[in-house]
């Protein structure tokens, strides 16, 4: 599922490819994406230009000049493609905006969406999510608070999108193991030192993923040489049973609360 880093470098692409220009068509192959009728979704939606691209935790929020917003969450199997008519991919696409001969495609959107909301019923949708990794008034020392104040794992505390936003399965255990701490270790049990490693470690984790692109595969458009960077600098996220690359020994894969877990058992603790 695409996290934080995936969601930043499709807001930077979306933003330089369609920022400013008029949706000219809608194409809606399924109503569940758009959480209305597709007739609707094309009345609100047609001839409306794109006046903001903004990401929220793992939500890419589309400001229309009318005000009214399209929020976009890709969940599981979900992804973009931007190009024109004869590079359309051959997938079931849920949605198109077109913007002349460009289009937008969005594909995968089984599990996913593309909704069509007011500004206040954008403001509920988010209002309960918990702040940005990289918002300046998350210090070291509301992080640790955020993370202990309550009993649980630490992968569960980093992958709840009501205690931070926007971190999932890949970069909880990526972070885990450039903090050097176990993922399956219980919040109760950090001390202050550990927090503030893995404080520091989520940011240059997550940073340096940006800047890669992220690990999806998928390529944004037929130019896009970015996208998918960082899947290669993963050092523990599915690389179960292979040596890692700190110490050597095999990275151990498991399961907590449905989830897969990855980490170094010599080097985390």
């Amino acid at each position: 599922m695409p996290e934080l880093p995936e969601m930043e470098n499709y807001k930077r692409t979306l933003a330089r490819a369609i920022q400013s220009r008029i949706v000219t068509n809608v194409e809606v192959n399924r109503e569940k994406t758009v959480g209305v009728s597709a007739e609707e979704f094309a009345r609100r939606v047609e001839g409306q230009r794109i006046v903001q691209i903004e990401r929220r935790a793992k939500h890419i929020i589309f400001t229309l000049s009318s005000g009214d917003v399209l929020l976009l969450h890709l969940m599981l199997g979900g992804w973009m493609f931007y190009g024109q008519a004869s590079e359309r991919p051959d997938h079931q696409c849920q949605v198109v905006l077109s913007f002349g001969q460009d289009n937008l495609y969005f594909l995968g959107l089984r599990l996913g969406y593309l909704h069509l909301l007011t500004g206040n019923e954008l403001t509920e949708t988010l209002s309960k999510l918990g702040p940005e990794p990289f918002d300046p008034m998350l210090t070291p020392t509301s992080f640790h608070t955020l993370l202990t104040k309550t009993r649980g794992t630490l992968k569960t505390k980093l992958v709840n999108q009501h205690l931070i936003a926007g971190i999932g399965n890949c970069y909880s255990d990526e972070m885990c193991f450039a903090a050097g701490i176990l993922p399956l270790s219980s919040t109760s049990s950090l001390e202050a030192d550990d927090t503030t490693r893995l404080y520091h470690a989520m940011r240059r984790v997550l940073q340096d993923a940006i800047v890669a692109g992220g690990y999806m595969e998928s390529p944004f458009a037929s130019s896009d040489l970015l996208t998918g960077g960082y899947n290669d600098q993963c050092l523990v996220y599915d690389r179960g049973g292979e040596p890692c690359r700190s110490c050597g020994q095999p990275v151990v894969r498991a399961e907590h609360g449905g989830r897969k877990v990855f980490y170094c058992s010599h080097c985390q603790h």
